[in-house]
């Protein structure tokens, strides 16, 4: 709550409004966020001279002056100053933005880097604040909470001409930063570190980060984990004791489940970093993308965050991102950061970019570099497939690992498209001798007992064949028996 330390801010400031959501009815404008091309933040190590402590500066409309329910590009500049800063410790104190913001009443912030997706609620404009104000407690809580920090200045842009003139030396940035963290190898290091810093939006969520493996939200590599566990020993950033290694292959380690068993109260036992099925790494919210599991040719595909419509099992970004976020462990599903996606064990336990059979155009581009040469052009985007069908022809056509899976594959499980078509094959015959179309042949059948509170004990048994149901609610309601005379 509002404390001596902010009050000259018109909005309370504190812990309890982390992970405060924002609805759209509620709020007075999206600053950045998935319909705006150009957003970031960025924090940068300066020279003493170069910082002027306490300054906030806004290029472009302030709060009250953004049009009210508009989405806007916006960027925030963040210089800091002390004399025992590095600039390898930019990645940490920027993810800290992640904190600050979302500790004003009535100010959302998600994501990170060039993924930043904020809300500011009307009743906090109304209020009179500002991003001058935003600013000010930004300043204030980087003084109270990182000592290290001598100045700290803010410049905030809602000037779209200025935020995309901006926001490719923002890249350039995020770019060297992941370049530096190249090379070093999970077998070189005698620990791991955690981070928590997601809880408030995901309390059962723990990033295990590794040489080879970035946090999920692209921000904090394992040199950036290094620099923020010695800032911060006692901090949502921390040492994992690697421990005994269980599987290699899989990447599960006994002091990274200890951690995520401790972190996560009890509710994530395993965790397995280089695989989506088992028991995959929870995901947060704030993951750069999702790989998903394509059960009809026995492949994963990767959908981004900024990728716009239907990813090519008809299912959009947000639908994948609400159905694996929130610190589970699901089947088939994994997010990941964009530097996980370039690391040499990104998904090696299921067989690599080998089984990746979809990827936006964007996305590939960014990672095109790190494919393999000899797999590379027979992942087809958006432009050459839009449905499975499609894609079913296309990975045929240009013979993609997935159709007829080598020896190493099969190693791993893989029975790739041609065995997943021989047993629908198989079963087909059997199905229909039974009354089922051999069309109607499902590719799995899960089953789902559910249990009816208030009904006595009754339970339901509900199969699921060759079905695809998205819904943001299931209701089940015991049927009131209808008197005499009222129908049957």
């Amino acid at each position: 709550m509002k404390s001596g330390m902010f009050a000259d801010i018109p909005v309370d400031v504190g812990v309890v409004y982390e992970g405060e959501r924002i609805r759209k009815g509620d709020m007075h404008a999206e600053l950045g966020g998935p319909d705006v091309p150009h957003k970031f933040e960025l924090l940068r190590v300066r020279p003493s001279d170069q910082v002027e402590d306490g300054k906030v500066v806004v290029v472009g409309p302030e709060l009250k002056d953004i049009p009210e329910g508009s989405k806007t590009p916006f960027a925030m500049l963040v210089e800091v100053s002390g004399k025992d800063l590095e600039e390898e410790m930019e990645g940490v104190f920027e993810r800290r933005l992640h904190y600050f913001t979302n500790w004003v009443e009535g100010f959302m912030h998600l994501n990170q880097r060039n993924t930043i997706w904020c809300r500011v609620s009307k009743k906090t404009v109304q209020k009179g604040f500002t991003l001058k104000h935003l600013g000010m407690v930004i300043i204030r809580l980087y003084h109270s909470e990182c000592p290290i920090i001598e100045k700290v200045q803010v410049t905030f842009y809602t000037d779209p001409a200025e935020v995309e003139r901006l926001y490719p030396e923002a890249i350039k940035v995020y770019d060297a930063r992941d370049a530096r963290a190249r090379g070093l190898k999970d077998e070189e290091v005698d620990v791991f570190y955690g981070c928590t810093l997601c809880q408030s939006f995901a309390p059962t969520h723990v990033c295990v980060i590794t040489p080879q493996r970035y946090a999920n939200c692209g921000a904090i590599s394992w040199f950036d984990g290094r620099a923020a566990s010695r800032i911060d020993p006692k901090g949502s950033i921390y040492e994992v004791k690697i421990g005994k290694v269980i599987d290699p292959l899989k990447g599960e380690w006994e002091g990274a489940n200890e951690s995520v068993k401790a972190k996560s109260l009890g509710a994530v036992q395993r965790v397995q970093l280089y695989t989506a099925f088992g028991y995959p790494h929870t995901s947060c919210g704030c993951f750069e993308a999702v790989a998903f599991y394509i059960p009809e040719v026995d492949g994963l595909g990767i959908v981004h965050r900024d990728f716009k419509g239907p990813a090519v099992n008809g299912v959009s970004f947000s639908t994948m991102a609400d159905s694996t976020a929130g610190g589970r462990q699901v089947d088939g599903f994994h997010g990941l950061s964009f530097e996980y996606m370039r690391s040499p064990k990104f998904l090696q336990a299921d067989g690599g970019w080998k089984r990746v059979v979809w990827i936006p155009k964007e996305a590939k581009e960014r990672v095109k570099d790190f494919i393999p040469k000899e797999v590379v052009d027979k992942i087809p985007t958006e432009e050459e497939v839009k449905n499975i069908e499609e894609l079913k022809a296309f990975l045929k056509e240009h013979n993609h690992p997935i159709v007829e899976p080598s020896e190493d594959l099969k190693k791993l499980g893989v029975k790739g498209l041609k065995g997943v078509e021989a047993e629908k094959a198989a079963e087909a015959p059997a199905e229909a001798a039974g009354g089922v179309p051999a069309e109607g042949v499902p590719v799995m059948a899960p089953t789902l007992t559910v249990g009816v509170p208030g009904a006595g004990g009754m339970e339901f048994e509900i199969i699921l064949k060759n079905a695809r149901i998205f819904a943001e609610k299931m209701i089940i309601r015991k049927a009131e028996r209808k008197g005499k005379g009222e129908g049957k």
